[in-house]
């Protein structure tokens, strides 16, 4: 059998490893083809001589030279934005996990060239909105979801009919400030953020699930992704982060995906999909976990999460602004030029001043994109 050419954008980071992890037991199905990263050439090079691809990408021009001279690597070295896309040439599969709207242009580029995509970049989609939704559609390009519960969504879809879904239960695990008071969290530090209770991730997920961002992106990701009516998704938190997620027929039977906090699930089901087979992921133990809690989430405590679910409603072009200035924010609290609690006053005054958006194109998107980080670098401005 011949084997499947794979690409990971995005390889050096928490999915890209896990991925590879997967992979090393998918060897007579997978050849891993090519790797790419931003800047962490160390990690790829050393990422290449263990798994041998036949190309590496840095979008970094200034690592991708630090690469080439340090002589780890003896193949190709792309470099460069267009470089997450001239990888992708060749590929049967993509597996795409790059942070931001970096992942925009090759989700596009797979698309328009029919390469089955496994996305955990859940921005690729929330900026996409209903353009990435069209193109899908006109398309037909598969589209497998790598985020847990997106996943799980996509599982409890299986062998039923989108027309009889009633609610999409989308689990939250409320994150490291669930059970702060609203004052605590006002003045929670970049340290505190990043302490995760239940996963472990990168820096800018890790934020964004302290601030519950990230739920809100992946309500606008399971609208796009499943082309639901945002009213229907309705988010849970659920601190275990057992249950995934869950769907509700209309006959009022609930169906939910539970597994153990280990992203190596999701990612070997989408690998193997429609088929399920042993994996490196750790095996759920009820009797272990022993009792599951949900709660309703407190909006006033998590501004940012009202912010995504009115902007899921309000349209795409409101998912794209709330997006750009949540990422254009974090990166300044990762800076340490703003407080946490700043994160959602920038990003509420975004959605305010590009109130008027319209995208009628991906260009307008990354054109929009340029100007909301420079709108909140001038905010930033104001604070210090």
């Amino acid at each position: 059998m011949k084997r499947k050419k794979v690409v990971i954008l995005g390889s050096t980071g928490s999915i890209g490893m896990n991925t590879l992890n997967v992979l090393e037991e998918m060897q007579q199905q997978y050849e891993i083809y090519g790797l790419a990263a931003q800047t962490n050439w160390q990690r790829l090079a050393a990422q290449a001589q263990v798994y041998r691809p036949t190309l590496l990408a840095l979008t970094d021009e200034k690592a991708a030279y630090a690469l080439q001279d340090s002589a780890l690597f003896s193949g190709e070295v792309l470099q460069g934005e267009q470089a997450l896309t001239d990888i992708c040439e060749q590929a049967d599969l993509v597996v795409l996990s790059v942070v931001g709207i970096a992942g925009l242009r090759p989700f596009v580029y797979c698309l328009e060239h029919g390469i089955p995509v496994a996305l955990a970049t859940k921005e690729a989609m929330v900026y996409g909105g209903q353009l990435a939704r069209n193109l899908m559609d006109a398309t037909a390009t598969p589209v497998l979801p790598l985020d847990s519960e997106i996943s799980a969504i996509f599982q409890c879809l299986q062998g039923n009919h989108k027309a009889q879904v009633d609610e999409i239960l989308l689990t939250a695990s409320g994150g490291p400030f669930r059970t702060w008071p609203i004052d605590k969290i006002k003045n929670a530090t970049l340290a505190q953020a990043l302490r995760h209770p239940n996963w472990s991730m990168g820096e800018k997920i890790t934020i964004d699930s302290a601030s519950m961002a990230n739920k809100g992106l992946e309500i606008i990701e399971t609208r796009w992704m499943f082309d639901f009516d945002p009213k229907k998704i309705t988010v849970v938190v659920h601190p275990e982060s057992i249950v995934h997620s869950a769907v509700r027929y209309a006959d009022g039977c609930v169906m939910a995906q539970l597994g153990a906090t280990d992203m190596k699930l999701p990612i070997a089901y989408a690998l193997q999909y429609p088929n399920r087979k042993p994996n490196c992921g750790k095996e759920l133990d009820l009797f272990q976990v022993g009792t599951l809690h949900f709660e309703r989430p407190d909006y006033e405590k998590f501004p940012c999460l009202a912010l995504a679910r009115d902007a899921a409603v309000q349209g795409s072009a409101m998912q794209m602004v709330f997006n750009a200035a949540n990422d254009a924010a974090v990166e300044m609290f990762r800076a340490e030029a703003i407080g946490f609690w700043q994160i959602s006053e920038i990003i509420a005054q975004a959605l305010e001043s590009f109130s008027a958006t319209k995208l009628n194109s991906f260009e307008d998107i990354y054109a929009a994109d340029k100007q909301i980080r420079t709108f909140v670098q001038q905010i930033v401005k104001k604070f210090i």
